[in-house]
Formats: C-alpha cells, structure tokens, sequence
C-alpha cells in the first residue's frame, strides 16, 4: 500500500505582550512541510487586535498600531488559518504559548480550539542539548542557519527558519519510508508528538519527493 506524505505545518505568532488570558495575536506565519520538506506553500496575516500595542512589543517584532490599522480581526482571519492547518500536527518553538494564544483567540471568537497534534521544538532542543541556549536564534547559530534577513522578529520568517531548525533537530531523518518512534506528553489538553525518525534522504528519494510535489500541485489546481 503506497503511505501517504506527511504533513506538518510550522507555526509561529506574534502578539501584544507573552499573557495568554490577556494579550492579543497581531501577526500568524505558518508554512507547510511534507516529507519534512517545505512545499512552498505558506500562510502569512497580520491581525487588528483590538488594543494599543506597547512599545515594548514593537521592540521585539516591529509591528506597530498604523501597520495594523487596516488589518482584519482575528475572527475574520481564522477561516484562511484554520483551512491551512487542517488536521495537520503543527511544529512550534515553545509551543504551549503559540498554540495557547491561538486558542485563547479561538475562544474569543467563540470557535472551537486547535486539536491538532502538536510538536514543541523548544522541548525538543532541550533534551537533545541539554544545558545549551535553546531560543530559535541560539539553535539557528548552532545550525549555521543564516538570519541575515532578519531584523526584528517576523512571524513568517520566524516559522521559516524554525522549518530549518526543526528538520535540523531531528537530524535531517526523513524519507519517503517514514518509520515514527513516538514520545508523547502534554501541553494543556493538547498531545505531543515529538518525532524521531531514521534515515537520509537519497538521490533516488529526493527525486521521488520532487514527482510528489509536482502530483500534490497538480492535484490543487
């Protein structure tokens, strides 16, 4: 039986402030993996929050209220997310505070919360390095992952290169005969699936993602 690509979608949000209860999602960047590998295929929005954005928070991502002015309301927004993710896991870095935000928007919108598997590279990081700096900058230093073209955080080009670092942290083990060893816990309600596969890919497999690509394109016009 042919197996079916796996898809992953990595995720990242920037906000108003690091309170889940109070602080509001401004920016969502999500890209889509299959086979480990990125489609090319991303979702990116700014969101209106509804409420002044500090200062100290354009400090960290830029975003200030005139960028957000015309920008739809995160109910408004969900409809485009939401068919992007689908059902499938999402991978993020300290992912109880991205999938927790997300959630809280959710439920202020009175729409149901994200079920979906998800995969926390921050805890990933740090049992693979333990005692090491784990923030996406410190892992894309130690992936010899450039950040050139970033100069405040973004949450687009955050989740490309956390897409980088996660294929990194699982030390490139992909496949197109995928074998998942499986270690779960929690975050919240939420399962997570941290993901240890073998292998690499070969010239052969590579070229067999390439026709799978074109097929999935293919089947989306």
């Amino acid at each position: 039986m042919t197996r079916q690509p796996t898809r992953q979608i990595v995720i990242d949000t920037e906000t108003t402030g690091v309170d889940i209860r109070a602080d509001r999602v401004a920016e969502i960047g999500a890209v889509e993996l299959y086979d480990m590998l990125p489609t090319g295929r991303t979702f990116h929005a700014y969101v209106n929050p509804g409420v002044p954005m500090p200062a100290d928070a354009t400090a960290v991502h830029g975003i200030t209220d005139a960028m957000l002015a015309g920008a739809a309301s995160f109910a408004d927004t969900a409809a485009g997310l939401l068919d992007f993710i689908g059902n499938a896991p999402l991978v993020a870095h300290n992912a109880s505070f991205d999938v927790g935000i997300l959630n809280a928007e959710l439920t202020r919108a009175g729409m149901p919360v994200l079920a979906n598997h998800v995969i926390d590279t921050l805890a990933m990081a740090r049992t693979k390095h333990p005692g090491s700096p784990a923030s996406l900058d410190a892992l894309c230093r130690r992936y010899g992952i450039s950040t050139a073209a970033r100069t405040t955080h973004g949450a687009l080009i955050d989740a490309q290169l956390l897409a980088e670092v996660y294929v990194e942290l699982v030390g490139r083990q992909v496949g197109l005969e995928l074998a998942f060893s499986e270690r779960t816990t929690e975050i919240g309600a939420l399962p997570v699936r941290l993901v240890a596969l073998p292998g690499r890919l070969t010239t052969e497999e590579l070229a067999a993602h390439a026709a799978m690509m074109i097929e999935l394109r293919e089947k989306r016009i």
